[in-house]
C-alpha cells in the first residue's frame, strides 16, 4: 500500500466507512477495497454493512441502490460524473408507456438503471442471478426485461422463456464483435473465451462460457486451460491475474474498456472522505417503490 492507500484506509476507519468497489475499477483502488465485487455482490454488502457510511467506487446506479438498499446510512459517490449509457437507455416515461402495453408482464429490471426506473419494475436482477430471476417468474407470467437487449436474449436462450427485450446496449460490451474473437482466437488458439451476457448474440455464440464478472472469475479458477480470452471490461484482468497468476488472460478487444468505470481516483476518495460529498441520495417516493424491486431481487438471491 502507498501512502495515500494508508491514509484513504486510516479515514474509513476513522469515519467507520466501507469502500466498495467494482471489479472494472482502477486497480489501485481495488488493492484497498472493503469489498470488491460485481453488482449483485455490492448490492448485497450494502444491504447488510453495519458500517455508517459507505464510498462507492463504480458508478451512479450502484450508488444509488446502495442508498436505497441502506437509508439510514451516508452514501458517497466520489465521481458524479461517473454514470452509465446503459442506464441512460431506459427512462421512467417510457418503461410506464411499455407497461401500458403490456399490462399483465412481470417487468424485470436490470441493476444498470436509475433509480426512477427500478421504481417503475415488479422486480430486479443483475448479470448474476438474471437467469434465476426468470426461472422464479410464474410459468403463466410474460416477462419484459429492461434496459439491456442483449442479456434479455440471453436469459431467453437460456431458459426457454419467451421474453419482450428493451433495445438497450452496454456500448462497451456492444463494441465487441465476433471479427474481434475469431482474430484474438486465431493468435491464441489453444485459449478459451468466456464472454459477459452483455455482449452481442453472435458473440455469446462463439463463447465456451457465459456469465458475469463474478462468474468469469470462477470460471478462471476452475477451468483446466492455460490461456482465457476475456469478454468483458479490462478492469477484471486485475483480479484474474491477482487470481490466477499462472494463467494468461487475453482482452477480446481493446475497446472493452469503460472511462465511466475508471473515472474515480485515489484524490477522488480521499477528497469525498474529507468533504463527506458528494452524497447520493433518492426521494422517497421514488425510493420506496425502486427498494421492493431491489429486495425481491436479493430475496430469490
Amino acid at each position: 500500500m502507498n501512502e495515500q492507500q494508508k491514509k484513504i484506509r486510516a479515514m474509513l476507519a476513522d469515519r467507520k466507512g466501507i469502500l466498495l468497489v467494482h471489479y472494472y475499477a482502477r486497480p489501485e483502488i481495488q488493492e484497498i477495497a472493503d469489498v470488491l465485487g460485481d453488482s449483485l455482490a455490492l448490492a448485497q454488502a450494502a444491504a447488510r454493512s453495519d458500517a455508517r457510511m459507505i464510498v462507492f467506487a463504480g458508478v451512479h446506479f450502484m450508488a444509488q441502490s446502495a442508498a436505497m438498499l441502506s437509508p439510514e446510512k451516508i452514501v458517497l459517490l466520489p465521481r458524479l460524473d461517473a454514470g452509465c449509457p446503459l442506464a441512460d437507455m431506459a427512462g421512467p416515461d417510457a418503461v410506464r408507456k411499455m407497461r401500458q402495453d403490456h399490462p399483465d408482464a412481470v417487468f424485470v429490471t436490470y441493476i444498470n438503471s436509475t433509480a426512477e426506473v427500478k421504481a417503475e419494475s415488479d422486480i430486479c436482477c443483475t448479470s448474476s442471478n438474471a437467469l434465476k430471476i426468470i426461472q422464479a417468474l410464474p410459468p403463466s407470467k410474460k416477462a419484459v426485461m429492461l434496459p439491456d437487449g442483449n442479456l434479455a436474449r440471453h436469459a431467453a436462450a437460456a431458459t426457454g422463456r419467451e421474453i419482450i427485450a428493451w433495445e438497450g446496449c452496454c456500448p462497451i460490451h456492444q463494441a465487441l464483435t465476433g471479427e474481434d474473437v475469431a482474430a484474438r482466437r486465431r493468435e491464441h488458439p489453444r485459449a478459451v473465451f468466456a464472454a459477459h451476457p452483455e455482449c452481442r448474440p453472435e458473440v455469446l455464440a462463439l463463447a465456451d462460457f457465459v456469465g458475469s464478472t463474478s462468474a468469469i472469475l470462477r470460471f478462471a479458477r476452475e477451468t483446466k486451460a492455460m490461456e482465457i480470452i476475456i469478454g468483458t471490461e479490462k478492469g477484471i484482468l486485475t483480479q484474474l491475474a491477482k487470481e490466477n497468476p499462472e494463467k494468461t488472460f487475453i482482452p477480446a478487444s481493446d475497446a472493452l474498456f469503460c472511462d465511466d468505470m475508471k473515472k474515480i481516483s485515489l484524490d477522488d476518495i480521499e477528497r469525498s472522505l474529507t468533504t463527506m460529498q458528494p452524497v447520493i441520495t433518492v426521494p422517497r417516493q421514488v425510493s420506496e417503490a425502486a427498494k421492493k424491486a431491489l429486495d425481491k431481487m436479493l430475496a430469490v438471491s
